[in-house]
């Protein structure tokens, strides 16, 4: 996305071996990042590549799936700041302890959810402003940047049909949230708020249509 800067109180991190990728399935809950994620995995297998590493955010470490339950569970009030603040530290931490170890191991890195949810459901639905957004995330989880970032555009309506029933809290804001969140990600796609390479796929139509698109996509970062 951006180019890297220096992040406040960061780490020396592993150097990232050329040719390993690290790649970013984004959208509304029930738009089907984590179907996405794992046919792109296997696509890169099958290309020759190392296994890839599959995350997901909120969560993939064990700090990060603390912060996850804390953040999604209803049996907390949690304003749209603490969500962001939330976000952002288990972003960093995932960064530090999975992301860049396995780039620098040569490892492609396959993530759901990066910068384009917080700056959705936090920055636009959340009312907490698109400018904080950036700059919190630009000073605290900033690198290592992804190479490709995939917004999988699908309505709040067609994504309610597919994932039913609320399942945490932020999925159970309601129906004029969650459109506000679907709007953002088109606007996230059009304006790019972090700079890099974002491409939004129509998510609406059949799974191996998107899949299709998807890794045609990621094959020309490759």
């Amino acid at each position: 996305m951006s180019e890297a800067r220096e992040e406040t109180g960061s780490a020396p991190r592993p150097k990232r071996q050329a040719g390993a990728r690290f790649l970013v399935l984004d959208g509304v809950d029930g738009c089907g990042k984590s179907t996405l994620a794992a046919r792109l995995c296997g696509e890169l297998e099958r290309a020759g590549r190392a296994a890839p590493l599959h995350l997901r955010e909120p969560g993939s470490t064990a700090a990060g799936e603390a912060i996850r339950e804390i953040a999604l569970s209803r049996r907390h009030a949690l304003v749209p700041q603490v969500e962001a603040l939330l976000m952002a530290a288990a972003r960093r931490q995932m960064l530090d302890e999975l992301v860049a170890p396995a780039l620098a191991a040569g490892r492609d890195v396959v993530c759901e959810r990066f910068h384009p949810s917080t700056w959705a459901y936090q920055g636009v639905a959340g009312g907490v402003g698109e400018a904080r957004i950036v700059q919190l995330l630009q000073a605290w989880a900033n690198a290592p940047a992804p190479d490709l970032v995939l917004i999988l555009d699908l309505s709040s309506a067609q994504a309610l049909e597919r994932r039913g029933a609320a399942r945490d809290r932020i999925e159970a804001k309601g129906a004029a949230y969650q459109q506000q969140v679907a709007e953002a990600y088109r606007r996230y796609a059009q304006e790019r708020p972090f700079g890099g390479r974002v491409v939004r796929i129509d998510a609406s139509r059949p799974l191996g249509e998107v899949a299709a698109s998807a890794w045609a996509e990621v094959s020309r970062v490759l």
